[in-house]
């Protein structure tokens, strides 16, 4: 693991150099506010959207830093800059702005951008044989509580939904529902389903406003996909022609099995329209997004 430089509260350390007070309530409570954008071949990709995103979470939980968003905004580049002698081993870069309180509510919070390499092997076999789904015990937060909108790290839900779900298939990754019985999302990405060649989608009233879903969701609409945000039921996931999850780093991966049902009935894999948005998004990037995966986790 290379020791990534690392901008910490105005300055720029290895990361084995950055330390957080044991005391801070980003440890204590999980008051922290983040984001996780990535490179495509070293450039930048969305990443106004996600600074836009996490300067609105830092609104909400009213955590007030001296770090304007064009600040934020040269400081991804300038991360990028100071990393890029090791672009060439591994591809491209995961960015990760996250905001910690602090040690009180009147103090001053702790403001760092990380770098790490994006863990390409991971994801290989998700697109040749599809990534599994399991339906969680455990359901999203509420607005009453805390809306999902904002990305944070009091994220315990889903750390239980994730061991519900590998208490079923060792293999998958949590699908979550709200309070009333609706699909939301996983944890870490938006659900999208494919149902006689619409593509559905959650509405955004109990999800985080995923960047990569309104990426694919943009997408759909220029290459003449229908798409409706609508209430989703466990039934609609297990009948559907095709699941796929949107995620900033993998961007489109599909889902072969929810609930240990096989999704589908076609032995097409991935299906006809994940595959068609995963050529049209690996076009806005620039890169063949499977392509890269193969060639760099398979190192």
């Amino acid at each position: 693991m290379r020791d990534y430089i690392t901008y910490f509260n105005g300055e720029w350390l290895p990361w084995s150099q950055v330390h957080v007070d044991i005391d801070d309530l980003g440890f204590q409570l999980g008051d922290v506010v983040f984001e996780y954008a990535r490179t495509f071949n070293g450039k930048p990709f969305t990443w106004e959207e996600h600074i836009d995103r996490l300067y609105r979470s830092l609104q909400y939980v009213r955590n007030d830093i001296d770090v304007s968003q064009d600040e934020m905004l040269k400081i991804h580049y300038e991360i990028i800059e100071r990393n890029e002698m090791y672009r060439n081993e591994v591809g491209d870069f995961n960015i990760i702005p996250f905001v910690t309180r602090g040690l009180s509510f009147e103090g001053k919070g702790n403001v760092f951008v990380r770098i790490k390499p994006i863990n390409f092997g991971e994801f290989i076999p998700w697109y040749e044989t599809g990534v599994h789904g399991v339906i969680a015990k455990s359901r999203s937060y509420s607005s009453i509580s805390l809306d999902p909108k904002v990305k944070h790290h009091s994220r315990m839900n889903m750390v239980l939904g994730t061991l519900e779900a590998r208490d079923v298939d060792v293999n998958a990754s949590p699908i979550f529902m709200d309070v009333d019985g609706n699909i939301s999302e996983g944890n870490a990405f938006n659900i999208m389903l494919v149902k006689d060649g619409v593509i559905k989608t959650p509405t955004d009233r109990s999800i985080l406003q995923g960047v990569s879903r309104s990426v694919v969701i943009g997408l759909a609409k220029n290459i003449g996909i229908p798409i409706s945000e609508e209430n989703i039921q466990p039934y609609d996931l297990y009948t559907a022609d095709e699941v796929f999850f949107v995620r900033s780093t993998p961007c489109i991966v599909p889902c072969s099995k929810v609930d240990n049902r096989n999704i589908g009935e076609s032995d097409e894999f991935p299906g006809p329209v994940t595959k068609q948005l995963l050529a049209a998004y690996s076009e806005l990037v620039g890169l063949d997004i499977i392509d890269q995966s193969k060639h760099y986790g398979n190192k």
